[in-house]
């Protein structure tokens, strides 16, 4: 029996084949995934990014290693909060004034790209972080066992090592992210194809 600790390399490697832009792309056009990712944005404040790159390691039967992850966290909550919050804003602040106007409907179709293009290139610096993994330090590891209940597997990732409103909130408020994650999990298939 291989050590659990041991990186699978079939695992990793069906990583290193699976671009995480297109991961997302498919998973984000599944039934009810753009609603449950947009809920999970607006009321639990959680980054969507982040999000599909956890179900993207999920996928292949990896989870990161949660020291190594805190770093990088913070490196892409900067990129969100710099680049595409500051985008997405803009958007929305448009959203009354582009009904009214083409030119200004125009320049929001714009931004609205420029901000799919930051998301994109965030998840890039995710799949980057997640592929650069050495021996010196181990960023991904396997799921040493398939979650019965994937979704709370998600959400512990998500919440590992934070503080704040996700880590404090309640028990309702954690049900319906729940609920939401359930519909992400349920699109996945943890180790298919990693043996």
């Amino acid at each position: 029996m291989r050590d659990s600790n041991t990186l699978d390399s079939t695992r990793l490697q069906r990583l290193q084949q699976t671009p995480l832009w297109d991961f997302a792309l498919t998973l984000y056009a599944s039934p009810g995934v753009e609603a449950a990712c947009l809920k999970l944005q607006e009321e639990a404040g959680l980054d969507v990014c982040e999000v599909l790159f956890h179900c993207w390691l999920y996928s292949c039967g990896l989870e990161a290693e949660p020291k190594a992850l805190a770093c990088q966290r913070e490196q892409r909550r900067l990129w969100q909060s710099h680049v595409t919050e500051v985008l997405r804003g803009l958007r929305q602040d448009l959203k009354a004034s582009a009904a009214a106007s083409e030119s200004v409907k125009a320049l929001r179709e714009t931004i609205k790209q420029a901000e799919l293009m930051a998301e994109r290139e965030n998840l890039q610096r995710w799949q980057a972080w997640a592929w650069a993994s050495s021996s010196d330090e181990q960023r991904v590891g396997n799921v040493v066992e398939k979650s019965l209940d994937a979704a709370n597997w998600l959400l512990n990732q998500l919440l590992s090592g934070q503080s704040g409103h996700q880590a404090e909130s309640g028990t309702k408020e954690k049900n319906e992210w729940l609920y939401s994650l359930q519909t992400l999990t349920c699109q996945l298939d943890p180790h298919q194809g990693a043996r």
